[in-house]
């Protein structure tokens, strides 16, 4: 039974320093966020990272030559977000009031989440769509429903021309694999 005692002991001591040799080498290593964290982000430096990546795909060795066709780009990537194709009107984000009166609006835009785009800073604000979501919320009439339906889907019929012509205009910047890969990455269709 001494025997018992005295080796629990020492596998106790032994864990203790292990443990202890362990927290001294996770201090000299530098720290990193957890798993699955994100702290904040620059916007202009996450745009910038990506603004490099797709020069980087494109191959574009000119800077003259890339200032033409970035500019196309961005163009593109503002008539997008202007659309609202970030995945908006998908039920996937939240969309102000569900399951019925008593159920809280969503978030801080006091029920326009999904007008704004989730309320996660995916496109652009779009007041009709914003009219729409307050004509449902305030279960309004057939007749007021259908009207701000007409008004989302002509105003969304023009964002869709914009995007189709700032692509065609990229297009015209771009050889055959840039375009190529230009649709790979979801600037053209």
């Amino acid at each position: 039974m001494n025997r018992l005692v005295r080796l629990t002991v020492l596998a106790g001591v032994a864990a203790l320093l292990g443990g202890a040799a362990n927290l001294t080498a996770q201090q000299d290593q530098p720290q990193r966020p957890a798993r699955g964290a994100r702290g904040p982000r620059d916007p202009e430096q996450m745009r910038q990272q990506m603004t490099d990546n797709i020069k980087e795909q494109l191959e574009v060795t000119s800077d003259d030559e890339w200032k033409v066709i970035s500019e196309r780009i961005q163009k593109v990537m503002d008539a997008r977000r202007g659309l609202g194709t970030m995945g908006r009107g998908m039920g996937m984000f939240g969309r102000g009031r569900r399951g019925g009166d008593n159920a809280p609006q969503g978030g801080p835009q006091g029920g326009q989440q999904g007008a704004r785009g989730g309320g996660r800073g995916f496109g652009q604000p779009n007041p009709e769509l914003e009219a729409l979501q307050k004509v449902i919320d305030d279960k309004g009439s057939a007749d007021q429903i259908k009207a701000a339906l007409a008004k989302y889907r002509a105003a969304q019929a023009d964002r869709r021309a914009k995007l189709e012509k700032a692509q065609e205009e990229l297009k015209a910047v771009l050889n055959a694999r840039r375009e190529a890969v230009c649709v790979t990455l979801g600037l053209l269709n």
